[in-house]
């Protein structure tokens, strides 16, 4: 950081969304009721797949690492918004700006791979059900959970390293609500080339290569559904993908648009939208989503509202 007569930045300063009081008050409230929707939404789906033996299955054990990491991206974000939106200096150091851009990076990163490795438990599902235990094993679901979270963090290491060894000048205004990626690599004071391409390589890694490969299994998917001859068979095959489907097009939708063309970033106002988007509205989204379109976790709750409903009456009485 420090270079010659360059100053050293320990500490930035987050813009935020709004400079009018009222406006943090409501979003304050706002954001405080989503993320403890959040929390305890996903919290829930944890709960009930470890107490329901039914969904001991490896889609279930993917849904609970996919909710881990929704919570944990929230968390790496929402509170420290939340403090700044009632606070008027928004500071944060250095060290907590580089940890925060680790872990929303790494986290957003294993999401994605994450996907498409439930994708493949999908179209194994679909394509080959008769094989779909033999292949989708305990050995093989533990190894592919393994490697999303080990390469969404190395990736997020390599980025943050040499994203904060870029000099910063005097600059430490970041015009976003956390320490985004492109915004960090905005504040600094020379040519960000290298950077960007970085950002491209890690882009086509981890965001284009697992989209694809999602892309690919819902081909073969649809493909196998159509061959279906039973209207009820099409309609359960395809019930069986339906949850996963809605998550996949909310989560890349935006990072594409976001971070795969750098030199032609969006907006800031858009960026804002989107880490907003991924903090809030989509770790709070993927329980329901699975809740409501998905008839065994619908059956898992019914049968825990059951039990907790005979507890609660032998209690009384």
């Amino acid at each position: 950081m420090g270079m010659g007569n360059q100053t050293y930045v320990r500490e930035f300063i987050l813009l935020g969304l709004s400079s009018d009081w009222d406006t943090r008050v409501s979003l304050f409230v706002l954001f405080l009721i989503i993320y403890m929707v959040t929390v305890l939404g996903n919290f829930f789906i944890v709960l009930l797949i470890r107490l329901d033996s039914r969904l001991h299955t490896p889609m279930y054990f993917f849904l609970t690492n996919l909710s881990l990491v929704d919570v944990s991206y929230a968390t790496s974000i929402v509170p420290q918004m939340l403090v700044h939106l009632l606070i008027e200096h928004k500071a944060i150091p250095f060290v907590s700006c580089a940890a925060q851009l680790f872990f929303s990076l790494g986290l957003g990163g294993i999401e994605f791979v994450l996907l498409a490795v439930m994708a493949y438990d999908r179209y194994v599902a679909v394509c080959d059900p008769l094989r779909y235990s033999v292949i989708m094993h305990g050995g093989l679901c533990t190894r592919l959970a393994i490697t999303s979270w080990v390469s969404g963090s190395l990736n997020s290491l390599m980025q943050t390293i040499i994203t904060f060894q870029l000099p910063m000048c005097a600059n430490k205004y970041i015009d976003h609500i956390s320490c985004e990626l492109l915004a960090v690599v905005r504040l600094a004071c020379v040519d960000t080339s290298s950077n960007e391409i970085a950002i491209m390589v890690s882009s086509i890694v981890l965001l284009m290569t697992p989209f694809c490969l999602v892309l690919l299994s819902y081909i073969q998917i649809i493909s196998t559904i159509l061959k279906i001859q039973s209207r009820e068979g099409r309609k359960k095959a395809f019930h069986t993908c339906a949850s996963h489907l809605t998550v996949v097009v909310l989560c890349y939708g935006m990072a594409i648009f976001t971070y795969i063309q750098p030199r032609s970033s969006p907006s800031i106002l858009q960026e804002k939208l989107t880490s907003l988007f991924y903090a809030i509205l989509t770790p709070m989204l993927n329980p329901m989503i699975y809740s409501v379109r998905n008839k065994e976790v619908k059956g898992g709750w019914q049968k825990l509202l059951g039990q907790l409903s005979g507890l609660t009456s032998k209690l009384a009485t």
